[in-house]
């Protein structure tokens, strides 16, 4: 453990990790990019990148049809920060296990460069991480609660260094979606994904369905059959989610909460995986923005569910998770969003989309994994 991580320390007289903040606030002398240059250079990107290294940029490139991922014009200033230390980087992200826009490397790539990542824009190249169908999988031993290897992809493997750029979101499986699952669950190949997901199967409230076949057309792994009401097969359902958020009627949900604990705790150990081996190379930005009730993998995005708040950096995954968890609760919620309680400030928003989830396991196991702490310093830039 370097000299730049001693904030992870634990013991008595421990240092709180810094979450260092920018709002959205801006001024002719001082625009979003510059603060977001503030915010890589207290993160010390210069020192922790250098000539030679190739760098993973991951963020998510956007299901077509959904607008509320990370800018481009964004994503292009940290590959300029990253690239003035000599090292050379790269975007990436991972194939999908769902019926989508992404689901192998060609798909991917032209969705990604429709929605705006093309290298004259963002200039860096795009690597798909995990292969052409997702199966370039590399093993990682972890020695988790639940798995003792994961299944990373392999191009994240091959890496030197990874920053991650996250668009913090709710998640219909996770509670929310930040530095932890863009990477934790972002960073996993095919075989890795299904390992996290293959304990959480959905339950159909059959009084409420209405037969439509939404949830069978979405469903990647043909687990689902319409008769007079929709029926999942556990069998052969990979536990996507997909169908809960398809599903108009709000009927799709999650049928208990230790198997969304369960998957938490796997996402954590494959982010285990995925940041192994890059230890003092490793930076986290979140966009606190366009906060949508559902993950940018589908090709919608719904209304967001609080006001856009603003961008987080840290070296510390667990430190930043927490952060913009408790920004965003701490601000109110948006009336006629898909926020159904917690709208005061201070009210829990994610469960306020997702009641059933307890969003708290993944920074409580991630800190139990010694890969960061939930107490923070937050420090405006």
């Amino acid at each position: 453990m370097d000299g730049r991580n001693m904030e992870r320390m634990r013991g008595r007289g421990r240092m709180k990790p810094k979450v260092y903040f920018a709002d959205l606030r801006t001024n002719p002398k001082r625009n979003l990019l510059d603060k977001l240059d503030s915010l890589l250079e207290n993160v010390e990107v210069g020192e922790r990148f250098r000539k030679g290294h190739l760098v993973a940029l991951k963020l998510h490139f956007g299901e077509k049809g959904n607008a509320s991922y990370v800018r481009p014009v964004f994503v292009r200033r940290i590959v300029e920060r990253v690239r003035e230390t000599g090292a050379n980087p790269f975007l990436t992200d991972t194939n999908t296990l769902y019926v989508g826009t992404r689901g192998n490397s060609i798909d991917h790539l032209r969705t990604a460069v429709e929605n705006g990542f093309d290298f004259a824009v963002v200039s860096a190249p795009l690597v798909i991480a995990d292969g052409l169908r997702g199966a370039s999988g590399t093993a990682v031993r972890v020695d988790g609660k639940h798995l003792g290897e994961v299944r990373i992809a392999s191009e994240i493997v091959a890496a030197d260094g990874l920053v991650a750029v996250s668009h913090f979101k709710c998640h219909e499986l996770s509670g929310f979606g930040g530095a932890l699952k863009n990477v934790g669950m972002g960073c996993a190949s095919r075989e890795g994904k299904l390992a996290q997901h293959s304990n959480c199967s959905p339950l159909v409230d059959p009084e409420g369905c209405v037969a439509c076949g939404d949830c069978a057309a979405a469903c990647p792994s043909a687990a689902i059959t319409v008769g007079t009401a929709a029926v999942i097969d556990r069998e052969a359902c990979i536990g996507c989610g997909h169908c809960i958020a398809v599903c108009p009627e709000g009927t799709i949900k999650v049928s208990w909460d230790e198997t969304a604990e369960r998957l938490q705790e796997k996402m954590v150990e494959h982010f285990e995986g995925a940041v192994k081996g890059k230890e003092g190379r490793c930076a986290y930005l979140s966009f606190v923005t366009q906060v949508s009730p559902a993950c940018d993998c589908y090709g919608h995005n719904d209304a967001p569910i609080v006001p856009d708040i603003g961008v987080l950096a840290s070296v510390d995954p667990v430190a930043i998770d927490q952060a913009a968890a408790d920004l965003v609760n701490g601000t109110e919620g948006f009336k006629g969003s898909a926020l159904r309680s917690g709208h005061d400030p201070g009210g829990d928003k994610f469960r306020g989309v997702h009641p059933s989830i307890d969003w708290e396991v993944q920074l409580s196991y991630a800190e139990q994994r010694g890969l960061g702490l939930r107490e923070y310093a937050l420090v405006k830039v």
